[in-house]
This record gives structure tokens, sequence and C-alpha cells, in this order.
């Protein structure tokens, strides 16, 4: 369950100073130009980053790389997660970088589960998409590490299935 407190709460922000600017300017990269700080990542990059690192899966499955492939539906998964959270608590952002994340600590994880239960949608996604949430619950961050050969092809295909399916559903 989602803490009501947290609900319409502001959008984490945090001015910071950067090394040689003056305070209160930042320098923000194309991808988030609708933010006032580097900080933060608007709901609707998240969602293209999603898409794009799933994107990204299908080419690496088609050339042979399944362990990569598999590790970026995960990561895949993971985005929109977070971009469903920020559309729960009407966030037009999510933060990206620790010191954003200071006062949010509890959204500050790569945990699958974690994020599935603050996103809200724990209970639908659970009854209506359990087997493609299966799939994609293997992944950890730390899958990156893995020895090269980990998955197979039929690993990294049902990766992209189930990733394909949550990404249309989150």
């Amino acid at each position: 369950m989602l803490d009501p407190d947290l609900r319409g709460a502001p959008s984490p922000r945090v001015k910071s100073e950067r090394a040689g600017r003056a305070e209160g300017t930042v320098r923000v990269p194309s991808c988030v130009v609708a933010c006032d700080t580097a900080d933060v990542i608007p709901v609707d990059e998240l969602d293209s980053v999603a898409q794009a690192r799933l994107e990204d899966a299908r080419a690496l499955l088609a050339a042979g790389r399944f362990d990569g492939a598999t590790y970026l539906c995960g990561y895949a998964v993971e985005i929109a997660l977070k971009a469903r959270i920020c559309r729960t608590l009407d966030w037009p952002e999510f933060p990206s970088t620790g010191n954003e994340f200071e006062p949010y600590r509890s959204f500050r994880t790569h945990e699958l589960e974690i994020l599935l239960r603050l996103s809200g949608q724990e209970a639908r996604i659970k009854q209506d998409h359990f087997g493609v949430w299966n799939v994609v619950t293997v992944w950890r961050v730390e899958t990156r590490y893995s020895v090269i050969g980990t998955a197979q092809r039929q690993d990294a295909a049902a990766m992209i299935a189930a990733a394909e399916e949550l990404l249309a559903v989150l």
C-alpha cells in the first residue's frame, strides 16, 4: 500500500550547485529540458527510455547476444515501474541522483517486487499478468555481471515477450 501522504505530494526536486557555475544554474541535458534541474527525469522520458531499452533487447536477441537482451528487458521493466510510480503519485518526474533521492530512499531500488508494490499496481499485475510477471522477476541488477552464455535464446525471447506485455499495461 502506498503512503497516502506521498500521493499528490510535490515531486522531489533539489536545486544543486555545480562546480564552476553560479548558484541556481544548472546545465540541463536535452533529455530533461522540461525540468529546471538535471537531477530528475520527466515521466514521458522514462517511458521513452523503457521502450528504447526494449528495442535494444530485440536487437541484441537478433544478434545472438542473449545475456544483454535479457538484462535490458529487466531494466526496461524497472524504468516502466518507476514511470508508473510517478503517475500514481502524480509526480511529473522521477529523481535520478543521490541528492534527489535523499528524502525518498524507499524509491531508490532496482528490486522489481518493491517497485511493483510502490507503483500501486501489484494486485492487478499479479492477478491479470502473473505468468509474465514471473518471467521478469528472475531479473536482478547484478545480472549484468553474469558469465557470458548464462541466458539462452528461449530465455531472452521469453523475457522480451514478458517485458513487452508489462510495458503495455503499466
